[in-house]
């Protein structure tokens, strides 16, 4: 395949990273610290057209493909990685499983303010005792007539404070298993809803990320979205999209690790010289690129294969598995370039360490992504 941008593509890569040098980076440490995105922030990048930019343009988005989406998401996820995952939710989780699943007067009522990023879009999969294993989710959504009544908690929940809407997964069907989940758009002002304190994360802790609680939560029937009993296989189709978008955020984190380890070695001088005149320094550095790069491809497949319609379920995982391993050695790497010093918090280095590692935790853990291609190699 060519992976070679489209001058759209490119021009939209360069706007996010102008975006990311003037408002991210200068302020990512302070957003750290008090583990928060302002306002103003989202506002800005809701008239930049970011929370659209999958939405079909009938839709009020941008309408571009998710390739020219991964190149905005890599430089936004350098600036500041935990901004970055909110529109990656908002956009390869939420705004898709509409996109894809919904039906027409679904898309109509909310596509538009979530382009708009007036609604942000929130997914509510993982549940305390459900993880990898999301089969086994105890929410449940009860038919009563003409509405369902949605109970249970869900955790880990990216965006929740600023959520205008819910993606919820729940039984409705207990006893089937898989075939008895079921997925709801639920509007975040609907009686019954709960949201518990919010976590206190080893990294991207500018990403709102807490326990959300349903007790008896009215849902009208047209809020169904897709089939009764098919939100399992729909969760799973949609997190090929997700994965792609984690793999950016790793691909993003890495680069800017790396860009600030090559600066050190350049600036910080030992035995009268600097430090990047070493071999050991410079193998370093070698590996680390060379690896991002390889990550990078790997990612564009996928996103270019969801472009053309083709199967990308494998490729998603393997893209996911790979650059998200390769995010957290190349920080670490990182890390050791800098000495002493990357273990401060004065330097970025010390940021993108922590921001790393949940990169493998979540949209499917390292473990998770072996499975789905190991067990699609063995179909073969």
């Amino acid at each position: 395949m060519d992976f070679k941008l489209t001058e759209d593509d490119l021009e939209f890569k360069e706007m996010a990273r102008e975006f990311a040098e003037k408002r991210l980076y200068p302020n990512a440490e302070q957003y750290d610290h008090e583990g928060t995105t302002p306002k103003e922030l989202i506002e800005e990048c809701a008239e930049l057209g970011y929370f659209g930019f999958t939405v079909p343009e009938e839709y009020g988005g941008l309408g571009l493909s998710a390739t020219a989406f991964m190149g905005v998401l890599e430089e936004l996820c350098g600036g500041c990685a935990g901004f970055g995952i909110m529109l990656s939710v908002h956009n390869s989780l939420t705004c898709e499983i509409l996109k894809v699943f919904g039906s027409e007067e679904l898309k109509q009522k909310y596509l538009p303010s979530m382009a708009a990023g007036e609604k942000i879009g929130a997914y509510c999969l993982t549940e305390p005792n459900a993880g990898t294993d999301a089969a086994s989710l105890a929410t449940s959504a009860e038919d009563k007539g003409d509405h369902y009544l949605i109970n249970g908690t869900k955790t880990f929940v990216t965006s929740a404070m600023y959520a205008g809407v819910f993606i919820v997964f729940a039984k409705t069907d207990p006893d089937a298993g898989y075939k008895g989940v079921t997925c709801f758009i639920v509007d975040a002002d609907s009686d019954g809803i709960t949201l518990g304190n919010p976590e206190k994360k080893m990294g991207i802790k500018a990403s709102d990320t807490r326990e959300v609680s349903f007790v008896d939560v009215k849902v009208p029937k047209e809020n169904l979205c897709g089939e009764l009993g098919k939100g399992f296989r729909q969760a799973v189709t949609i997190l090929n999209s997700g994965r792609i978008g984690v793999s950016f955020q790793a691909i993003g984190i890495a680069q800017a690790a790396f860009n600030e380890a090559l600066q050190y070695s350049k600036d910080r001088k030992q035995f009268n010289q600097p430090i990047s005149n070493f071999q050991a320094i410079q193998f370093k550095l070698a590996d680390m690129q060379t690896q991002i790069d390889a990550g990078r491809l790997m990612g564009y497949r996928a996103a270019q294969l969801k472009d053309a319609g083709e199967p990308c379920h494998r490729e998603c995982s393997m893209s996911k598995l790979f650059c998200t391993q390769m995010a957290n050695m190349v920080c670490n790497e990182a890390v050791q370039i800098h000495g002493g010093y990357g273990y401060i918090k004065e330097y970025a280095v010390e940021r993108y360490f922590r921001d790393a590692r949940v990169t493998e935790l979540y949209e499917g853990t390292t473990e998770a992504q072996k499975m789905v291609i190991s067990k699609d190699l063995l179909k073969e």
